[in-house]
């Protein structure tokens, strides 16, 4: 499963956002604008505030690392 900890106005959210679904890979995406339950899990998980946090089966990427989330995800090239 694969979860997304984003907010409407970043730019890399979107962008990763994107990247997920030009692969066909199905996504939670999580406001933590708006949810602030979710908010504190992203951060409990992480010690970070910002965004986008994506959470592949547990193993958590802070950032749009376009290489670890690939490796991760087994995307090639």
């Amino acid at each position: 499963m694969i979860k997304i900890y984003s907010t409407p106005s970043c730019p890399y959210c979107v962008t990763l956002k994107e990247f997920l679904k030009e692969r066909n890979f199905e996504f939670q995406d999580i406001d933590v604008s708006q949810d602030e339950k979710a908010l504190a899990e992203m951060i409990q998980k992480t010690g970070q505030y910002g965004v986008p946090v994506i959470d592949i089966d547990g193993q958590v990427v802070v950032g749009f690392d376009r290489e670890k989330i690939s490796k991760l995800l087994n995307i090639k090239g």
